[in-house]
């Protein structure tokens, strides 16, 4: 185990993995897709850039099955960003299983919302990568790349945290995740379901938080937030478009509650974001919680 997070690879016996730790990207922008795709696209080959041309060269077909990533397919991918109104883009890398790296984008209209859709309903950027290119980079390097993927989106709130990612429709993953995930409270596990709602609330308290409108004016902006932020290593950072971002010391931590490790900077980051962080209502945790648990999980910094 790494002194601030674990190493986790579960596999099955044929070595395919199914659960590994890694560090998540994930961006919530409450409004209609239209307009969005060139400041998506940019995002994305920001991303593409940072990992290498080797990262991202998969994709998946209407069936699910996986296929390189050719010319013909990226110039579709572009397109589908460009002009339509729903897009869905899935990108990965070539993995035995879970994917080191991995871009999926969500685009919604708020002018078509279908009978079960909700008015909070928002479109979703998620990047994924690997400890190792932290470890490798460092978390500086990380940071400025989840700054400048940020720069490029209308986000109303966003993080960037260490993270269970794990293929969840594979049997008993999702309770091999549940069993794992309240020891260390500082891995994500939220799934991308819940933007189906989220509005312009929080998702949490992150290594990186990213806060958005309306959320930063209700707090009073940058520099009441940062009067009631005190913990060592904690800023707080003005971004452009009347945003910001907390950042919650140099590295991500996973904690550890059997080793004592509570993350009291989490906490106060959480206790002070309560009134705006997103809850359930029961239609999106799907790791197997019972609603006692879930409560739980969300409580984890503020209980």
């Amino acid at each position: 185990m790494n002194e601030r997070y674990p190493r986790v690879r579960v596999q099955t016996e044929d070595g395919y993995v199914v659960i590994r730790d890694g560090l998540t990207f994930r961006f919530f922008m409450h409004r209609s897709h239209k307009g969005l795709g060139p400041a998506v696209l940019r995002a994305l080959k920001v991303f593409m850039e940072a990992l290498g041309p080797e990262a991202l060269t998969q994709y998946p077909d209407m069936e699910g099955y996986w296929h390189r990533l050719d010319d013909f397919t990226w110039e579709r991918i572009q397109k589908e960003l460009l002009e339509t109104a729903h897009p869905f883009v899935t990108l990965a890398s070539d993995s035995n299983g879970m994917s080191e790296f991995y871009f999926e984008y969500k685009g919604i209209s708020h002018e078509e919302l279908g009978p079960f859709d909700e008015p909070g309903r928002a479109c979703i950027a998620t990047f994924m990568l690997t400890t190792e290119y932290l470890e490798q980079h460092g978390p500086g390097r990380v940071r400025e790349l989840a700054l400048e993927l940020a720069s490029h989106l209308p986000l109303n709130s966003g993080y960037a945290s260490l993270s269970f990612n794990a293929i969840m429709d594979e049997l008993g993953v999702r309770r091999r995740v549940r069993s794992m995930c309240f020891r260390y409270p500082g891995m994500d596990v939220l799934e991308d379901l819940v933007a189906w709602d989220i509005g312009t609330r929080i998702p949490g308290a992150y290594w990186l938080t990213f806060l958005g409108q309306s959320v930063l004016g209700e707090l009073g902006g940058t520099e009441i937030l940062r009067a009631r932020l005190s913990s060592p290593g904690t800023t707080v950072q003005q971004l452009p478009g009347d945003r910001a971002v907390v950042t919650l010391g140099q590295w991500p931590e996973a904690g550890d509650l059997e080793a004592g490790k509570d993350l009291p900077a989490y906490r106060e980051l959480a206790r002070v974001l309560e009134p705006w962080l997103y809850h359930d209502p029961g239609t999106v945790f799907v790791h197997d919680f019972i609603p006692e648990d879930k409560r739980r999980w969300e409580r984890r910094f503020l209980d």
